[in-house]
């Protein structure tokens, strides 16, 4: 970054302190978010086949700001603070101030246009040479970052690096968490690197040296020619012109030219809000399911950024679905011309669809992954079988799965990662509609007495496991001989072993069911000849249906994860069926890890692949 000047404004010495500089690195962290919802609307209101360069143009911008925002994550983080995105103040009422900035510099939702490029404009504009660092009330973004940048330097020179860079180094997101831009994802662990973090915000939104148009990486959409920062990627859509080699920020773009068919712009009404509309209209309520997909999406940011990075691919992955529901809306007539479109407001987490209020839990997302909060136990367990027959016989427990405290399985069963998701349910559009039965086990289950046991089933929650079948005849057989006490014995070790608890059983009719004692966990199924079977959910964890219904907590059940269960998001055997298999966790090249983290990345369209 440029040379600290020598006058510094009075607000530097609000950076006096590590709590300061927290404070101030997570003021980045609403900084950056809050560009995020004014360059959506933007993005999303172009129609990409009319306007294919305004698109590239707005969603480079995007997609580094999302970069900028896990910079700045990894910038507090690293000086031991706790990056927060899920909370109400993120998300104010539009049109709203840029977070701590001068109150002239306001951010409204707004369609692609003049409006909204005079906004771009302002909001990315370079600070003028000499101008003072500023670390509240600032009048540009560079110079809030060079507040950051002194604060920094001072703190180093005053109580020594370790002691100013004290965070968890396991929290930094890394190159493979987040490989979907030209620009750097750095690990910020010392002075050096988290002033390599800064210069990449800074350069990639004013360009390099503060007077240069470009900003020192290749263009994300055609790597054969040099980025252009964002402030004059705006520039070159209102001249109608690209910047090219010998151009500067005097000379203004003088390139080839840049079509805008403003005819392509779908004509969303501006800073539209819920209580424009009445309850249950059709409009209010798709603007109520966007709102609540967007608080998934800072969730697991959130979550990404505070020790679960894995879930960035899943966050990502979100994108889909918001650009579908926030298109969807802009297609809405709302009147006078204009239509609906998203208004990005914050969902208290006590109405939301889906809840996490970190016990252990599973939270089933909608046609995304199993959420798993807690630090639930993950483990592998193989299915024991007679060689002679392949009678099932036991379960053997395998190695325990590295976890964080909060991750996701993959529900599609097609993850690069298995058991954990990649986001790859999002590419394919997978389709997980929850179909399972609500109604408690004693509503659904059918008995059958026989001597000194009294057998209950639920038909609709077996999973083929084959242990009721035995090497001989079924249970249902066997209860007629139960005089024999060593054949009661053999049904109860049969039924203990089912992983669905589509069976269990009582001493006696109406009796107390009794269960195994089973740990709380998850167990990834492996059935004979490798095949991949279900999510053995043990010891009583909640599950919630993605329509915030609770599934009855049960101390064993499966759950779904080659995608294709009629009986969503429970398993009904159909991985047997379909002969359903999980690729070793080193297969190819990389971890399974390193797969969970970097098989999923924002397209330059805004959206995922």
């Amino acid at each position: 970054m440029r040379e600290q000047h020598a006058v510094a404004s009075a607000t530097i010495g609000r950076i006096a302190t590590i709590d300061d500089l927290r404070e101030h690195l997570q003021w980045a962290i609403e900084l950056e978010h809050a560009t995020l919802p004014p360059y959506l609307c933007a993005l999303y209101s172009l129609d990409p086949q009319r306007n294919p360069e305004a698109v590239e143009a707005v969603a480079g911008v995007f997609i580094e700001e999302m970069l900028h925002l896990a910079l700045a994550a990894n910038l507090l983080n690293a000086v031991g603070g706790r990056p927060r995105l899920d909370t109400q103040r993120t998300l104010p009422s539009h049109p709203r101030r840029l977070p701590h900035a001068d109150p002239s510099l306001e951010l409204s939702l707004l369609p692609f246009g003049a409006e909204a490029l005079d906004m771009f404009l302002r909001l990315e504009r370079p600070a003028p040479p000499g101008a003072p660092p500023e670390g509240d009330a600032y009048e540009t973004i560079g110079q809030f970052y060079d507040a950051i940048e002194d604060g920094l330097r001072r703190l180093c020179d005053r109580l020594g690096e370790r002691a100013v860079f004290s965070g968890d180094q396991a929290r930094q997101l890394r190159a493979g968490h987040f490989r979907n831009t030209a620009g750097r994802m750095i690990a910020v662990t010392d002075l050096a690197s988290a002033l390599a973090a800064l210069e990449e915000i800074v350069e990639e939104g004013e360009g390099t040296s503060r007077g240069a148009v470009w900003d020192g990486d290749p263009d994300v959409h055609h790597p054969d020619r040099d980025e252009v920062a964002h402030y004059y990627r705006f520039q070159e859509l209102r001249a109608g012109r690209r910047y090219r080699r010998g151009d500067t920020p005097r000379s203004g773009p003088t390139g080839e030219p840049i079509t805008v068919d403003l005819a392509g712009v779908l004509p969303m009404r501006p800073n539209p809000r819920i209580a424009d509309h009445a309850p249950g209209s059709a409009i209010r309520t798709a603007q109520e399911e966007f709102n609540d997909t967007y608080c998934l999406l800072l969730h697991l940011l959130e979550q990404a950024f505070n020790g679960s990075p894995r879930l960035l691919a899943v966050a990502t992955a979100t994108m889909y679905r918001l650009k579908a529901q926030a298109q969807a809306l802009m297609r809405m007539p709302d009147g006078e011309g204009t239509t609906a479109g998203p208004t990005f407001e914050y969902v208290p987490p006590e109405h939301r669809r889906w809840s996490a209020d970190g016990s252990q839990r599973i939270v089933v997302l909608p046609d995304g992954p199993y959420l798993v909060y807690g630090g639930v136990p993950l483990k592998r367990k193989r299915k024991i079988v007679a060689p002679e027959n392949n009678a099932a016989l036991t379960w053997r427990t395998g190695e325990t799965l590295a976890t964080e405290d909060t991750y996701a399985l993959c529900r599609c069963g097609h993850s690069s990662a298995k058991p954990f998701c990649d986001g790859t349910h999002a590419r394919i559009g997978f389709d997980g509609t929850e179909t399972a039965d609500v109604r408690p086990y004693e509503e659904l289950q059918h008995v059958h007495d026989g001597v000194g046991i009294s057998a209950q089933r639920v038909g609709e929650l077996c999973v083929h496991a084959a242990f009721c079948i035995g090497r001989t005849r079924p249970i249902a057989d066997m209860l007629a001989d139960t005089e024999d006490s060593d054949v009661r014995s053999d049904i109860m070790g049969r039924i203990d072993h089912c992983p669905s608890g589509s069976y269990s059983y009582a001493l006696e009719r109406g009796g107390e069911t009794i269960e195994p004692d089973l740990p709380q966990a998850i167990s990834v199924l492996e059935e004979e000849n490798g095949l991949a079977g279900a999510l053995w959910v043990t010891g009583g964890v909640p599950v919630q249906r993605a329509d915030g219904r609770p599934l009855e907590t049960r101390n064993r059940m499966t759950l779904c994860r080659c995608g294709h269960s009629a009986g969503k998001p429970l398993c009904d055997g159909t991985h047997r069926k379909i002969d359903f298999r999980e690729e070793s966790p080193d297969a190819g090249t990389g971890t399974a890890e390193d797969r969970a983290t970097t098989e999923h990345r924002i397209r330059p369209t805004g959206q995922v692949r």
